[in-house]
């Protein structure tokens, strides 16, 4: 392996000095997130229990659907955006989910062949799908990194912060809420501190009660106990049931 200089360089200077609106940062921690654990599990699967193979194969299709629906979303609502008002400037990132979507097709064929196959075949195909999620998880990294510096730099240039708001906002008002509760499941632990803060807090002001304590409920058991505090505090609640804060 060949560790290209120059993106490094473009890497470390890929910053938000200004703090920007970002719409890549979030969904693409709570993707990364999701994809290291479900490689790993992939991977330590065991074949010859049939439980945890349809649970697994069951993960990779749930998985598989997601992106498809992340493709879609960055295609109809950032890509438009980006053409609108800098024509060509998201086609070879649009032209890379043409390919992801292909990609996509494959790994749900892989878990399919999976969860019908058995004995040394299933062992295989359980090899097989390991690796061919490996090689889609390590080409969405650089494809997610590239869209983090290239794109972000175009919207920054050519949108205000509260336009890339109200971008973000008709995008989010298109999601079904299992799909939000399964990107919030990701998103949230993944985050920062304050990041974390920032997402619920607004949650908190505009969600309805119930919907806001659907969603702790959600995130709660993937935060460590300092975390879980840490986020309790901002957000002025009891970082236990019924203890009362001074």
């Amino acid at each position: 392996m060949k560790i290209d200089t120059n993106e490094m360089v473009k890497v470390a200077s890929a910053d938000n000095p200004a703090n920007r609106v970002d719409l890549y940062v979030g969904i693409h921690k709570a993707m990364r997130s999701l994809m290291a654990d479900l490689l790993v599990a992939v991977g330590k699967m065991d074949p010859s229990d049939d439980s945890e193979v349809e649970w697994t194969g069951s993960r990779v299709l749930q998985f598989a659907d997601f992106c498809t629906s992340h493709l879609t979303h960055e295609n109809e609502f950032v890509h438009t955006a980006l053409e609108a008002r800098l024509p060509g400037a998201s086609a070879r990132i649009a032209a890379e989910h043409v390919e992801h979507e292909q990609a996509i097709a494959a790994l749900k064929a892989a878990a399919g062949r999976l969860q019908k196959s058995q004995g040394s075949q299933r062992e295989q195909d359980a090899l097989a799908l390991y690796r061919q999620l490996a090689l889609f998880i390590a080409d969405n990294f650089e494809h997610m990194q590239a869209e983090e510096i290239e794109h972000n730099q175009a919207l920054w240039a050519h949108y205000t912060d509260e336009e890339l708001m109200a971008l973000h906002g008709r995008l989010l008002a298109t999601i079904p809420p299992e799909e939000t509760m399964f990107v919030m499941r990701w998103m949230v632990p993944a985050m920062t501190p304050a990041e974390r803060l920032q997402v619920l807090q607004g949650m908190q002001a505009h969600a309805p009660a119930p919907a806001f304590a659907v969603v702790l409920d959600v995130v709660k058991p993937h935060l460590g106990t300092g975390e879980w505090a840490k986020l309790a505090r901002g957000l002025k609640l009891a970082p236990v049931p019924g203890l009362v804060q001074s």
